[in-house]
């Protein structure tokens, strides 16, 4: 099948306006409520002027349940032995040289290696490594495609944070989930293409931020960006009618407002009044849409059960898990569930403890339930962090209480499940202290053209035009992981 892309000569939002005079005006005759027509002529267009359909895709949509704060690979899922060897003892010359760091690390030739917290053991056919602290995550390693080779350029949260969705450390840049629906559109018409929804564990210490632009469009159409759900109340606010305000006088209002924002839309040409019109009506939708979504009273004991005993409890991260289930199920293409608090620069000894209890069960009663489902084999889930942290300690080796890990961005680990990728499997490895990448190393942008490549896109032909420029959002560089492919 042919792409259709957007050319270095592609007309311009007046120019395409222009071309279209006649269809609108058709639409703002029409008898049925121009609101509801113009809504139509925006569902058509959804994918956007970049269309993808290929028939060699194995996924059709994507969960990326992100770790914010960056897990320590070392105490998770990649096991070395050598650091219980060497524990306390001075970080081996070699490793470090030319290496940067967070500020908080001054002198690594002086920093002392940290054993893992908790013992490693094998599991499944796989033999996959997996650490104590995930005995539920162990349970389903069969289903799991390791990366233990991912490295990044970015040293600070927020910048490899931005990296890891978008492609860049400075934001602006659409991320993954905008790309997405703009290459692909969406399946369903009730609820947005793209959502994002956020947790944090109890009591952790972790100051990190949850910034919009993590699910921004960037320059895209603001259509393209995510719908941010709350964790408390409303999940979208104002979703509700006022006092006072049946259905029908809504659609009224609606129809009235989108013959106004078509009359200056035939003045500018604006194409954020399109994106307008569609979140209006979209809204309109998600008032029967969204309670029916957040309505658990047609889920069986045993499926919330299975996701732990925080499933009901809004703004969890078991409560997003399942939501992020319910949310594929009803035609939405991205779902990004972020959980912040892995950043234990002096609580791997507490905190590390509680952000492996609150995601461990849920992450894998996600993998299970949708396989239980038939909807593994075309939803591609993914559980990562933006970097690693270090081998060596943060902190007094005397003071357990007070151990931690410094950011580490030249090896981590991430999983893959589902979507067409090969289950069972560990691709690329750290070095024996996990410092550095010893084999087959996997960049960011490596990793951000294999995602696209499971939902048909070739990540250098989806581009658009901004500023002079084609951008992309593996920028000029990425390749596709091959080997990891079913």
């Amino acid at each position: 099948m042919s792409y259709h892309i957007l050319s270095p000569d592609a007309p311009s939002p007046l120019q395409n306006f222009q071309r279209s005079i006649n269809r609108r005006q058709f639409f703002g005759k029409s008898a049925t409520g121009i609101g509801t027509a113009a809504l139509a002529g925006l569902l058509g267009s959804e994918s956007g002027a970049a269309s993808f359909p290929n028939e060699k895709a194995k996924a059709k949509r994507v969960i990326y349940l992100f770790q914010n704060g960056g897990p320590t690979h070392v105490d998770t899922f990649d096991y070395k032995p050598l650091l219980t060897k060497l524990h306390g003892t001075q970080l081996p010359s070699g490793y470090a040289e030319g290496k940067r760091f967070s500020t908080m690390t001054k002198d690594v030739s002086s920093k002392l290696v940290l054993n893992s917290l908790e013992p490693f053991a094998r599991h499944g056919e796989s033999g996959a490594w997996v650490s104590g602290l995930f005995p539920h995550t162990a349970k389903i390693a069969d289903e799991l495609c390791f990366i233990k080779s991912m490295h990044t350029d970015a040293v600070n949260h927020a910048p490899a944070i931005s990296f890891m969705l978008s492609g860049a450390q400075i934001p602006g840049r659409p991320t993954l989930g905008a790309w997405l629906t703009y290459g692909l559109g969406v399946e369903g018409a009730d609820l947005p293409g793209f959502v994002a929804m956020t947790s944090i564990s109890k009591g952790t210490s972790c100051g990190q931020i949850f910034y919009d632009f993590y699910w921004g469009s960037g320059f895209l159409p603001s259509k393209y960006q995510g719908s941010k759900f709350r964790g408390m109340g409303d999940p979208v606010l104002y979703l509700k009618n006022p006092d006072g305000i049946d259905p029908k006088l809504r659609r009224g209002m609606l129809d009235d407002l989108a013959a106004l924002n078509e009359i200056k839309y035939q003045t500018t040409g604006d194409p954020e009044i399109e994106t307008r019109i569609a979140q209006y009506e979209m809204a309109y939708r998600m008032q029967t849409s969204v309670p029916d979504l957040t309505d658990f009273s047609d889920e069986p004991q045993h499926i919330l059960d299975m996701y732990g005993p925080d499933v009901t409890e809004q703004g969890s991260y078991a409560y997003n898990c399942i939501m992020a289930r319910r949310l594929i199920e009803r035609g939405v293409r991205f779902v990004q569930c972020m959980h912040a608090g892995w950043d234990q620069h002096n609580s791997l000894t507490t905190e590390l403890y509680n952000q492996c209890r609150d995601t461990d069960q849920a992450s894998a009663a996600l993998v299970t339930d949708l396989k239980m489902r038939g909807l593994l084999d075309d939803t591609l889930v993914i559980w990562g962090g933006e970097f690693g942290r270090t081998p060596f300690i943060q902190g007094d080796i005397n003071n357990r209480p007070r151990w931690g890990r410094d950011h580490h961005p030249y090896a981590f680990t991430t999983w893959m499940a589902g979507g067409g990728v090969k289950p069972g499997i560990t691709y690329g490895a750290s070095d024996d202290l996990g410092f550095n990448v010893a084999e087959n190393p996997v960049h960011v942008h490596d990793f951000q053209a294999t995602i696209l490549h499971l939902l048909g896109i070739d990540h250098e032909k989806l581009t658009y035009r901004f500023q002079g420029r084609q951008f992309r959002l593996t920028d000029v560089h990425g390749h596709v992981v091959k080997d990891i492919l079913a």
